[in-house]
């Protein structure tokens, strides 16, 4: 496939509303957001939404849907359980935050990445299960490379298939994002530093890639990361403060599309910064993922309801679950999104026809 950039992208939003909120329970007195989402093993969809409890303790949840036509959910248990070293601390705000999750069809098994908030900070971790119901947990990830971020990471999430890594190795590729300790600690008190910075520089999203072939022998092997590498990074457009992955890619006609966030600081009128998380489509090339065919110019989605603007943190849609619905549409897309750390909404992403393959028209004469 010709690699080259995307000149346009026809992209239709609608919003669908709240589909999950706190319902009571202790172990959401402080928000239901940021689901993953995929298909069970029977095509049932499955949301496994960040519950948070008093004391910032999180741990991700399962809810199952019930209906065939509308986005209703019932709880049906715990996927992870705060439980592993890496996930504990004595002091308050740790557990298991943010989680996607993939199913990888050449391994005929679901992986899960998340933040495992521990005593070291954020890290990324990972845990697969065999039926979309039983997880188990597999490590942290280990960049143990020459010249890799070793330190504060958060913001995974693994594509579907196998691709060639930029050294051409068979492996499985993932989202991540490198934090500055500081931005980790405090965010708003990092705000003056990362502003001096190079965009670069900034909070980005970056690739990694664990080779494919020790994988099919054993899961451990899911820890072993081999390569990594800057694919995309903030610009005064919008997502100017940093940026982070939101879904999982999925295969369409142009490459791996995903659905991202990017931050800005949109007033400092007052004391502190106004932060505003909003939403955005990049696609890689097919066969070099690396490589970045397309960026949304400006967000498809920015907190305006009520519910994205009010709640634990002001201003924030984050995309984290992404399901295909081609019983609507060779190219629509339901997008589950943490709505102000609070609840969760779901949008409908539909994509105009691909350009790929056609002639360029013929000039008038």
């Amino acid at each position: 496939m010709d690699s080259q950039l995307i000149a346009d992208l026809d992209v239709h939003v609608e919003r669908l509303g709240t589909v999950l909120a706190p319902n009571g329970h202790a172990d959401q007195s402080l928000g239901v957001l940021n689901p993953a989402c995929v298909r069970g093993r029977d095509g049932t969809l499955l949301l496994y939404p960040r519950e948070v409890a008093r004391g910032n303790i999180s741990r991700i949840g399962i809810a199952r849907s019930v209906s065939t036509t509308e986005a209703r959910f019932e709880y049906i248990g715990s996927a992870l359980e705060p439980q592993a070293p890496y996930e504990l601390r004595k002091a308050g705000g740790y557990g298991c935050e943010d989680p996607r999750a993939t199913y990888i069809k050449a391994l005929d098994c679901y992986v899960m990445s998340y933040t495992a908030f521990g005593p070291d900070g954020p890290r990324i971790a990972v845990a697969t299960s065999d039926d979309a119901l039983k997880w188990k947990r597999v490590g942290l990830l280990r960049f143990n490379r020459p010249g890799m971020h070793v330190g504060d990471d958060k913001d995974a999430a693994f594509f579907p298939e196998p691709v060639r890594s930029p050294d051409g190795v068979l492996s499985l590729a993932f989202y991540h994002r490198p934090m500055l300790h500081l931005s980790a600690v405090d965010g708003r008190a990092a705000v003056p530093l990362i502003e001096k910075m190079p965009f670069e520089d900034r909070e980005s999203i970056r690739m990694g890639y664990i080779p494919f072939e020790p994988l099919l022998k054993a899961r451990t092997k899911f820890t072993e990361v081999a390569e990594s590498l800057l694919v995309m990074a903030p610009s005064p457009e919008w997502g100017a403060l940093k940026l982070g992955c939101g879904t999982p890619p999925v295969r369409i006609a142009e490459g791996w599309m995903s659905v991202f966030h990017g931050v800005d600081i949109v007033s400092t009128a007052r004391a502190e910064p106004h932060f505003r998380y909003s939403a955005g489509i990049m696609i890689h090339d097919l066969e070099n993922p690396h490589i970045i065919r397309y960026r949304s110019p400006e967000p498809v989605l920015m907190p305006q309801t009520r519910a994205e603007r009010k709640g634990v943190v002001a201003n924030v849609v984050f995309p984290t679950g992404i399901d295909p619905r081609p019983d609507l549409g060779e190219r629509t897309f339901d997008v589950y999104y943490g709505m102000a750390d609070f609840r969760i909404g779901l949008m409908r992403l539909t994509l105009g026809a691909s350009q790929e393959g056609r002639e360029p028209a013929e000039s008038a004469a």
